[in-house]
């Protein structure tokens, strides 16, 4: 198995507070058999009903990230079906959040009673499925709550935090009853197949365990997940204005005095010019797609600004070409828990695709379509396999108009030149705004209206030759949608969503650990124009993402940077409008000294993600759309130096 680093060759430990000491563990190659479970109409079923065996291990993860002289150990809280000899699948959700800021909408905490054992569970895994015959492992990253050492943001320590906890299930590793000390134990109880799950960070260590080829890891739900560390502080040599240290520091609730080794090393390979370091390839899950054995059932918002789309395509069309067995459900919300935007339906589907992956049930998911699409609403469309498995690449190419910095965007390239002056204080929200007025800031080209509906399913690329002139340069560009619609309100605070004031039940209420949560709803709004793709780069970095090339102002450079993954029908009767400018204020920094730059438009083109063929580019006889004031979408609902829950 390839590993870009790796824990010290010693087992892993763990502990339980409430298990009887075992015997030393001997190590296993595959889960073992496990008793059928329970099924009716082709589900399992809640016959536990008996209150679950809850326990904390300690995992030794074989690493001192704190530098103490002892390898660090993470606290692994569990919750499984009591009164059976039946051995059970994992279902597991390794966090850095269950302490500082909570899990789900309403950010719940883990509690513990007087004596330290855990009572509380963030959301409804263990309400749901520790009745019907799995067990439920939450995992404090090391740094973390209970847990031991430091938070490395998506290194080693994060991902060894969870892979470690699947070595010890499946009898690889040793456990301990206590954080320090203790006794050995093992766990006799599980059949070692784990099914990892989790959104944002949490989703996020799903994708780098899977990454590792560990065995028993059966299948992974990243939710709204990261694939590329880099791509979330990063974008082809721009920096989005915030770095990890930053969320190391949150997730240690103000940072451990012992961890400022591993801060350290956080800011020396984060460096502020946007470059590709060691540190951004050493997480960089893609990368690592090829190690992958587990299924893949992931979800992301179409409209999700904190972690954007790329990290979902890239990692979806790493997976495809290698055969991995794949399911999407792709939303209009930003980023937000499928729980909260489609419950019902989310849970079903949920408990199918564990009951397939961990108990061996065949259901049939796995061949039925394979991706869900929002494409308004509470509006869903199925499809057997996802449209940007089948798009092709399209080259659509911006040509002058008759008003400097407007002009057309043409199937046929064309000839001329364009220019804009940056100006840091506008962004895309200013850009994007009265597409038929010229602005100083920006270029803007846009086709006629299409005859009929165009859709984009992928990640699309801009290829620029730009000239600036400074000896400094930032660019931003991206795709929008002109015409009206009415769509989930992703860039409002709810991000799609409004929380009421009514609760549905999910599972066995037991004391301390509900499952109740508030209901939600769809929030609405009604525009003329959708930015749906997005990009930015640094123009230094025209030849290497990994180092800078002083720019020379008045000199031409070609540059290929990539436009955010995106999965959006434009109705016959609208226009696709490319906007390229400067430093877009709502995401990047601005340059030390930005200026005007100048496009050579003849070598300047977009490449599209087409469904279908290029019909649909064909020009309607429609009138041009118009955008009202009173339905220009609202400014961004975006936050730099987010944590990313």
């Amino acid at each position: 198995m390839k590993a870009r680093w790796s824990a010290l060759p010693c087992g892993a430990l763990l502990a339980l507070t409430t298990m009887t000491p075992q015997a030393t563990m001997t190590p296993q190659a595959t889960a073992q058999p496990q008793q059928p479970p329970v099924l009716r109409d082709g589900v399992s079923q809640p016959v536990f009903d008996a209150e679950p065996v809850r326990e904390t291990v300690w995992v030794e993860t074989g690493l001192d990230g704190d530098h103490d002289g002892a390898v660090d150990r993470v606290a692994a809280d569990i919750a499984r079906p009591a009164g059976t000899d039946a051995k059970v699948p994992v279902i597991m959700d390794a966090s850095p959040y269950y302490s500082c800021c909570g899990r789900g909408n309403e950010s719940e905490l883990k509690t513990y009673d007087d004596q330290g054992r855990p009572v509380g569970f963030p959301q409804f895994y263990d309400n749901y499925f520790v009745p019907r015959g799995y067990a439920t492992v939450l995992v404090d990253l090391a740094g973390t709550n209970r847990s031991e050492g430091c938070v490395d943001v998506g290194g080693p320590s994060d991902v060894t935090s969870a892979k470690a906890v699947i070595d010890w299930l499946n009898g690889r590793a040793q456990g301990f009853d206590s954080a320090a000390g203790g006794s050995p134990v093992e766990a006799p109880w599980t059949t070692g197949d784990v099914g990892m799950v989790g959104k944002s960070y949490d989703g996020t260590i799903a994708n780098g365990v899977a990454a590792t080829g560990v065995e028993g890891l059966r299948t992974i739900v990243p939710i709204g997940a990261i694939s590329s560390w880099y791509d979330y502080y990063r974008s082809d040599g721009v920096s989005f204005g915030f770095d990890p240290v930053g969320l190391a520091n949150t997730v240690e609730e103000g940072g451990r005095p012992d961890c400022g080794a591993a801060k350290q090393e956080l800011v020396d390979g984060a460096p502020a010019d946007g470059d590709v370091t060691p540190l951004w390839t050493d997480r960089d899950h893609v990368a690592d797609a090829g190690e992958v054995k587990a299924s893949v059932f992931a979800v992301h918002g179409m409209g999700d600004l904190n972690v954007k789309t790329i990290q979902f395509g890239q990692w979806w069309d790493e997976l495809a070409e290698r055969d991995v067995p794949r399911k999407v459900w792709l939303s209009q919300t930003g980023h937000v828990d499928p729980f909260d935007f489609r419950r019902e339906v989310w849970i079903d589907t949920l408990h199918r695709w564990f009951d397939r992956w961990l108990l061996g049930v065949d259901n049939g998911i796995d061949r039925e379509p394979a991706a869900s699409i929002e494409r308004a609403p509470d509006e869903w469309v199925d499809e057997p396999t996802w449209g940007g498995d089948a798009a092709k690449p399209t080259a659509l190419h911006p040509v002058p108009g008759g008003t400097p910095g407007l002009g057309e965007l043409r199937p046929e390239p064309g000839e001329g030149t364009a220019s804009f002056t940056d100006d840091p204080n506008l962004g895309e929200h200013d850009w994007a705004q009265r597409p038929d007025q010229p602005s100083p800031a920006r270029t803007l080209f846009t086709t006629a209206p299409l005859a009929q509906d165009l859709r984009l399913a992928g990640t699309g690329s801009i290829t620029v030759t730009a000239t600036p002139g400074t000896d400094t340069a930032h660019l931003s560009a991206m795709l929008v949608d002109y015409g009206p619609a009415t769509t989930r309100d992703y860039l409002g605070e709810g991000e799609g969503i409004r929380t009421l004031g009514t609760e549905s039940c999910w599972g066995e209420n037991r004391p301390g650990d509900d499952a109740c949560y508030l209901d939600t709803e769809a929030t609405r709004s009604d525009v003329d124009f959708e930015i749906i793709s997005r990009g930015w780069a640094d123009l230094a970095n025209h030849e290497s993402l990994s180092r800078e090339t002083p720019l020379s102002p008045g000199t031409p450079y070609e540059m290929t940077f990539r436009l955010a993954t995106t999965d959006h029908v434009i109705p016959a009767g609208h226009r696709l409008g490319l906007i390229i400018g400067g430093t877009d204020n709502q995401f990047i920094v601005a340059p030390s000294r930005p200026g005007e730059i100048g496009l050579d438009l003849a070598k300047t083109s977009v490449t599209l993600p087409v469904v279908g063929g290029t019909a649909g580019l064909a020009d309607a006889p429609a009138g041009t759309p118009q955008v009202r004031p009173d339905r220009v979408p609202p400014r961004p609902h975006v936050e730099l130096n987010v944590d990313e829950r």
